[in-house]
């Protein structure tokens, strides 16, 4: 059994974790997997349990999503699109898959149409022809393009033989962010959400205050917000723990370390970080899939300061809905300091912890069964 997996990330690296994930609970079952990586390597997420093709590498500068860069800095060219699809394609042949999976497309990463339009068609003309699946978030980032979601639409009607959406539905529908969901509702299979195994970790409570931002590309607001406002707290003297993110700039991440004072730790990554989280007296972070996701396996008191930049809403959304429950507080980026930060943890602290609401966060194995299940031909696949 083989999955071809396209994996495209541009600003953060929460699709590469999410994928790694995903990745493992395939291994788990048997399943070889390809991963056509499409941006730069992250050697904290080195999808150690599949074979990983590099293909031309492409990035974008701060967050604007408008212009591709390539390996060489430049913005690329037709020509490069074209070498590209076609490493892509040539991949597809050579590893002759069972299933295709995608990230979002076609209901976001339109940049990349280029190559995965091919794809998809290069599928389903094969003999016999040859299942795709995409995997999607939660949440969808609101666009200012309606006619997008009507093309998506065309696209998944066409190609897609399931849209895994990586959700508890109790909590969150594709319909909420995705206009025509009802029209492909065949389709749409909710996975659960997709973090950390439950099982495995020692549990151990350090009372550790954990400051984090997912792969740190725009978080350094929020870094020394957080060493000014920690005087400020009655967590003062616990350790404080940041976890800068693999793509915090160098520079900045020196200078942090060197701002950092007496009970303050500054590191890039923890590999145990949900172990880190399941332990420790708060935590304070941005509001990405995964990270949410950790605090909400862990159920740690938290802070979170949504990413808002680039007409971003996904985070914000998001956070909203889980505040609402009780299981986070919001500090908005735009309020973000010491005093305000400071205010913040006051106010987490001396939330009582009731009873929380039980979300699905088995999405990892349950995607690994939908998958094997499309394989093997199965009903539910």
């Amino acid at each position: 059994m083989r999955v071809l997996f396209h994996v495209q990330h541009l600003l953060g690296v929460g699709h590469l974790r999410r994928g790694e994930l995903i990745t493992n609970a395939l291994a788990d079952r048997g399943i070889e997997v390809t991963v056509a990586l499409g941006g730069h390597p992250v050697a904290e997420i080195p999808f150690a349990r599949a074979n990983v093709v590099q293909l031309p590498q492409v990035s974008i500068r701060d967050a604007d999503f408008k212009v591709l860069y390539d390996e060489a800095g430049e913005p690329v060219t037709e020509a490069w699109r074209a070498m590209r699809r076609d490493a892509l394609l040539d991949l597809y042949r050579r590893t002759r898959p069972d299933v295709v999976l995608l990230e979002m497309y076609p209901f976001g990463r339109w940049r990349f149409g280029f190559e995965l339009e091919p794809l998809l068609s290069l599928a389903a003309e094969d003999k016999p022809r040859v299942k795709c699946a995409t995997s999607v978030r939660d949440i969808l980032v609101a666009t200012k393009h309606p006619e997008r979601a009507r093309k998506g639409l065309d696209i998944a009607r066409r190609t897609l033989d399931r849209v895994l959406v990586h959700s508890d539905p109790t909590l969150f529908t594709f319909g909420e962010t995705y206009p025509h969901a009802g029209e492909i509702a065949e389709l749409i299979g909710y996975t659960g959400y997709v973090t950390e195994p439950a099982g495995g970790r020692s549990g151990a409570k350090t009372g550790d205050v954990i400051v984090s931002a997912g792969g740190g590309a725009a978080a350094g607001a929020l870094f020394e917000a957080a060493i000014a406002a920690r005087p400020l707290t009655a967590l003062k003297d616990r350790t404080w723990r940041i976890f800068t993110g693999p793509r915090f700039p160098e520079a900045d991440f020196r200078a942090l370390k060197q701002q950092a004072g007496a009970g303050i730790v500054v590191e890039r990554f923890a590999a145990d970080f949900q172990e880190r989280l399941d332990g420790c007296a708060l935590s304070i972070s941005q509001a990405g899939y995964n990270t949410v996701m950790n605090l909400l396996r862990a159920e740690a008191p938290a802070i979170v300061i949504p990413y808002d930049a680039a007409e971003e809403t996904e985070q914000l959304f998001r956070a909203r809905r889980l505040e609402e429950l009780g299981l986070l507080t919001i500090l908005a980026a735009g309020d973000l300091g010491p005093q305000t930060l400071s205010g913040a943890i006051a106010k987490t602290l001396e939330r009582e912890s009731g009873e929380r609401r039980r979300i699905d966060l088995d999405g990892a194995e349950h995607t690994a069964a939908m998958i094997e299940a499309m394989i093997r031909g199965e009903a539910g696949g």
